[in-house]
């Protein structure tokens, strides 16, 4: 994919920045954001000229599709700065595929590699002091789309607008993660919209995430809508298996996102040699291995917390804990797959793009 800049953009600069009052050390995540923005709209057919501007509210018409039939997309990146203060991207070609996917999924217009890649690479130029050096430390990236078409009539909007907007972002996850896995509620179901990055997906499970930690767990470990037997995702993350030396994760469907993050590990882990088998695991699989002591790691990954290890799951009221092992497979993906990204080590995938 070539980065080469082709596309005209307007950009209105802020008469001042505020990253002198931002404290990087101790970032709540999604919190902050940098001085611009990009906006691009979509009106009779055809995507305008985008512009760059200064992060601040924009007036919606009430009737805004977006409010009541939910069209909306996103997707979630990083960039990364390494020892010589150069920007990079983690295969963002990926990223425009899925968001394109999405929309094709929602009703909602493709954006334009132009628009999309180039559109974030003149932002992240603007905005390069915003992403700091050193391991843990990224600018978070969020490009989304909403309907911005008029009216409550049950239809796709007509118009849209796609924006980027910069968050810089340490890690999303702290402390230990316990789940439970899913009894009764679903995250996606065959036929939805599970493999989009749509609002909804998310939004309808906040209410059972939040029973989950009313019970001292951070997060659900999904099961399919079906027959609630098949370990699907955990939380807003893909999710790996380890039982004995084999990885196992589920495979991408319409229930299951095409997390970037997740085929990254995959391709990491059978470089390193690393056994892996991409395949439904039924909840009473773990159970067994959690019984027989076969069950060694269950880690969550995605972009936000890149792989989050986690140490205990219940089922039916059963809590199972996970062995504490050093030499973890997920300290081990977690470490090469940030060295790649931040550039500490050969990238032979090809995956980084300089900005």
């Amino acid at each position: 994919m070539s980065l080469q800049n082709t596309l005209e953009i307007d950009i209105v600069k802020a008469n001042s920045s505020h990253i002198d009052a931002v404290d990087f050390d101790h970032l709540t995540f999604g919190t902050v954001f940098t001085d611009h923005m990009l906006i691009c709209d979509y009106k009779d057919g055809a995507w305008e000229k985008p512009i760059i501007k200064p992060y601040e509210p924009f007036l919606i018409d009430p009737s805004s599709k977006v409010f009541h039939y939910g069209q909306a997309i996103f997707e979630g990146m990083k960039a990364y700065k390494d020892e010589n203060d150069d920007v990079w991207l983690f295969r963002p070609d990926e990223n425009l595929k899925r968001f394109n996917k999405s929309a094709l999924r929602m009703a909602m217009p493709e954006v334009p590699e132009d628009i999309f890649i180039q559109g974030l690479k003149v932002l992240l130029d603007l905005e390069r002091n915003w992403v700091k050096k050193g391991l843990g430390n990224t600018l978070y990236l969020r490009p989304f789309m909403i309907a911005t078409g008029h009216g409550v009539i049950a239809q796709p909007s007509t118009e849209y607008r796609f924006m980027i907007i910069l968050s810089p972002a340490k890690s999303y996850y702290s402390g230990e993660v316990k789940v439970i896995i899913a009894e009764h509620y679903s995250r996606a179901a065959n036929g939805g919209i599970g493999a989009a990055k749509a609002a909804g997906n998310y939004s309808a499970q906040f209410y059972p995430t939040k029973l989950a930690n009313e019970k001292g767990y951070q997060q659900i470990i999904w099961t399919d809508d079906a027959t609630h037997t098949k370990l699907e995702e955990a939380g807003t993350m893909n999710v790996f298996f380890r039982i004995n030396d084999t990885l196992y994760t589920a495979p991408t469907s319409e229930r299951i996102l095409d997390g970037i993050t997740r085929k990254s590990i995959i391709e990491l882990a059978k470089k390193e040699g690393f056994a892996v088998e991409v395949r439904s695991v039924l909840v009473q699989e773990l159970v067994d291995a959690a019984n027989n002591g076969t069950l060694k790691e269950i880690f969550g990954a995605g972009t936000a917390a890149v792989i989050s290890p986690i140490v205990s799951f219940s089922y039916q009221n059963n809590e199972y804990q996970l062995p504490k092992i050093e030499n973890s497979f997920a300290l081990q993906l977690k470490d090469k797959l940030t060295k790649i990204q931040y550039k500490l080590a050969e990238d032979t995938f090809g995956w980084t793009v300089k900005v």
